[in-house]
């Protein structure tokens, strides 16, 4: 070997090796051996769809790092059109302009009242028995939400209910109800978490759709492989059990 050839023999074998180490790792993401992906997220994750999905998931892709983002459904879908998010799950079965929409799932929806609310005797509560009550909601998400659809259902009673926003997130909300500041909503998801002083009702005949959307532009293999869960997931047959 000449000497211009022995001094090109060292660098060319690191570059030898940085070339396929970076086609075993591009072929690892490929694969959703590793990955990242970023989920926008409106329901718990304490139980339910999103609970079931990401476990197994996780366990499908355990070197997958998938990074939950709560929000409201339009942040969730403006991050899904400019590829901040690469899938959200929100409530609703609506479609939006530059993503793709495909309705997976429901919950039912829960009144949360203080456990020696008189309404906790009963098994089942319907609007007519929530009339009078007054509520507290989040001031972040899901809050406007459950402010909106409080006025929408209890308006066609002819009452516009009590509504006061507190600046605390879901779980503290719950808490404030506990010592009786009001009562809120919640998606079934949420209710297995279980809170002192508190009681869960099912309201009756109300369910809320949920849906994935997500953009096609989105190459993002391991997003791929959560969407194509989430489809098989969403057509699975779910037994729902109601909270104690």
């Amino acid at each position: 070997m000449t000497l211009a050839g022995q001094r090109f023999l060292k660098p060319a074998r690191t570059a030898l090796r940085h070339i396929d180490a970076g086609a075993s790792e591009v072929a690892a993401v490929g694969r959703s051996e590793e990955g990242h992906v970023r989920v926008g997220v409106f329901s718990s994750l304490a139980s339910g769809f999103l609970f079931d999905l990401l476990r197994r998931f996780g366990k499908l892709h355990p070197n997958v790092r998938v990074d939950p983002i709560e929000g409201n459904p339009a942040e969730h879908v403006a991050a899904v059109r400019t590829l901040k998010l690469d899938v959200a799950f929100i409530t609703g079965t609506k479609t939006w302009d530059g993503c793709e929409t495909e309705h997976l799932w429901y919950e039912r929806v829960f009144v949360v009242l203080p456990d020696d609310h008189p309404l906790a005797n009963k098994v089942e509560l319907g609007w007519p028995d929530l009339v009078s009550e007054r509520f507290i909601v989040s001031d972040v998400a899901p809050g406007q939400e459950i402010h909106d659809y409080l006025v929408a259902h209890l308006a066609d009673l002819g009452s516009h209910p009590e509504i006061h926003p507190q600046q605390v997130g879901r779980d503290n909300i719950l808490s404030l109800v506990a010592v009786g500041r009001g009562l809120t909503l919640t998606s079934e998801a949420t209710t297995v978490a279980q809170f002192p002083g508190i009681a869960y009702r099912q309201l009756a005949g109300e369910v809320l759709p949920f849906s994935m959307v997500w953009s096609a532009r989105n190459d993002n293999p391991a997003c791929r492989r959560l969407l194509s869960l989430a489809r098989t997931l969403g057509h699975t047959p779910r037994v729902s059990h109601p909270p104690a």
